[in-house]
């Protein structure tokens, strides 16, 4: 019984491995400096705007930060009524989103099998933040806060990223 327990453990250890898939290389830069996309104080004001507009056309109050690719704000906007909290909430989950990449609904959809991501320092994982790509980098990100749900938020802030530019 032993002896099978044992070879039970290593065979399900020995699947688990091979599920899990090793990413390719990633290739570092070579050059002393590297010269990195950024999205513009222009873009990024116009997709703030747009945001809070689009959500407003909804009926909601919200405020939408866009940061650059470094989490760094660029770009506020807030409707007259939105809560004080909405602006805390934007600019968490821009930050986030554009640390990780990726939206914050799928951040959050992982969150019960990583929750050491909700300690991250400035993390807000909610739905409601996307990364901002051009060309497939990202440039910037995009969070809007205030809807009742972050996905209304996400929306909002997706299709300003599409009416501006234009992806």
């Amino acid at each position: 019984m032993k002896k099978m327990l044992t070879a039970l453990l290593t065979l399900s250890a020995l699947s688990l491995a091979a599920a899990q898939t090793t990413p390719a290389p990633i290739k570092l830069a070579t050059a002393a400096t590297v010269s990195t996309a950024s999205l513009s104080l222009s873009a990024a004001s116009r997709i703030a705007t747009l945001a809070v507009n689009n959500c407003a056309q909804l009926g909601y109050n919200v405020a939408a930060t866009v940061v650059d690719r470094s989490g760094v704000v660029l770009a506020v906007a807030r409707s007259e009524n939105a809560g004080p909290h909405t602006l805390g909430a934007s600019q968490g989950k821009a930050f986030t989103s554009a640390s990780a990449r990726n939206l914050t609904s799928t951040i959050a959809k992982g969150l019960e099998a990583n929750p050491g991501l909700a300690d991250i320092p400035g993390y807000l994982v909610l739905a409601g933040g996307a990364p901002i790509r051009v060309d497939g980098a990202v440039v910037g990100a995009v969070g809007v806060g205030g809807a009742p749900s972050g996905l209304v938020d996400e929306t909002c802030g997706t299709d300003a990223v599409t009416t501006v530019l234009g992806k």
